[in-house]
């Protein structure tokens, strides 16, 4: 990527990115808020399907909590790379030899500050429906904080290989679900031993080694979809 001849650097790229993608959402702040709204209404339907008693819903809340966010991001990735694959941005990032695999995890940054991090920020009131309390918000802020940035990761990654296919979200729920398994469980597992009491440094640290594992080597499993979807 360059601007009058000169290369920018891989960090101004990263925020070119970031900015470009952050303008086209206040355009489609529709599709932006569908994952938060699903996420909301999900978690305030189960007090009505289940029971008001807090104490009952206390003891389903990480799990509610955390199954919501995970099909919230699901809904959101199917179209994180397939607008730029249709305007030819991808391509030309392809064929220009630009650094593929940092400048898809910039929009992969950009895609969970739109979708992840409201749903991180809203988590913590709409869970006081399910009787979790205000001692334990700091901690399911830190979970799903860790959590959904891995979720955008590996829905970047499915995007990535089902962006060249019509209809791709269906196979890309199939090849998603099966990754995210353990993001849940220890995602679910670390703020269960929160609201109990328990140390939860063990399923913590699991998720963040995770993160740290998706981040290094997501980009380039994306980059390699993005490529073979190029051509």
């Amino acid at each position: 990527m360059s601007v009058s001849g000169h290369t920018l650097s891989p960090f101004t790229q990263f925020a070119l990115i970031l900015r470009r993608d952050l303008r086209l959402a206040v355009r489609r702040w529709d599709q932006v808020l569908q994952p938060l709204v699903f996420f909301v209404v999900v978690i305030t339907l189960f007090p009505l399907a289940i029971s008001p008693e807090l104490s009952e819903l206390r003891r389903i809340a990480t799990g509610i909590l955390w199954v919501a966010a995970m099909l919230a991001s699901l809904l959101a990735g199917e179209a994180l790379f397939r607008p730029d694959l249709e305007d030819g941005v991808m391509e030309q990032w392809v064929l220009t030899g630009q650094p593929l695999p940092w400048l898809l995890l910039a929009k992969t940054v950009g895609h969970w500050l739109l979708t992840g991090f409201p749903l991180v920020l809203v988590a913590p009131w709409v869970a006081t429906a399910l009787g979790v309390e205000f001692d334990h918000w700091r901690l399911m802020i830190l979970t799903l904080a860790l959590g959904t940035a891995l979720l955008s990761v590996l829905g970047a990654i499915g995007a990535a290989l089902t962006v060249g296919l019509r209809r791709g979200n269906m196979l890309m729920a199939m090849l998603v679900l099966p990754l995210e398994m353990p993001v849940l469980i220890f995602g679910a597992k670390a703020l269960d031993f929160g609201l109990q009491g328990d140390v939860v440094t063990g399923p913590l640290s699991v998720l963040a080694a995770m993160l740290l594992l998706g981040l290094v080597l997501g980009p380039f499993a994306m980059a390699a979809a993005i490529r073979i979807g190029v051509e």
